[in-house]
């Protein structure tokens, strides 16, 4: 981890990913902004939805706030923090998908008319 306890480096997720660790990837965007692009195997929950979905954590190990730029995934971090429902260890990702999209590539998701099934972006990021 960095050296803010509250934050996760891409490079750090990304090799947390590779591991056998359990972590939940939790993109707090809305779910259009999140089917443009996101990181792969992370799950939408829209950052209002938090509150009401805390008790969806309750038997993670490590979750993983995302949402662009690391600053309203602090606040979703903050609020799962919050939740006596929640008592695995909670960070943010440092600098958001910005940050994450530098580095790697984002996972679309399926549209309603069947494109962008399993294709990556590399463009510009798509939030």
């Amino acid at each position: 981890m960095n050296a803010d306890d509250d934050e996760i480096t891409p490079a750090e997720l990304d090799d947390l990913l590779g591991t056998d660790d359990e972590v939940r990837v939790v993109d707090i965007r809305s779910p259009s902004a999140f089917d443009r692009g996101h990181i792969p195997d992370s799950e939408n929950v829209p950052f209002d939805q938090i509150p009401r979905r805390a008790e969806e954590f309750a038997d993670a190990e490590r979750v993983v706030t995302v949402c662009p730029k690391g600053i309203s995934s602090r606040q979703a971090m903050q609020l799962l923090r919050s939740s006596e429902a929640v008592d695995g260890e909670v960070e943010s990702l440092a600098g958001g998908l910005t940050a994450w999209h530098d580095e790697r590539s984002l996972e679309a998701t399926e549209t309603s008319d069947g494109t962008a099934s399993d294709e990556t972006t590399t463009s510009d990021a798509p939030f």
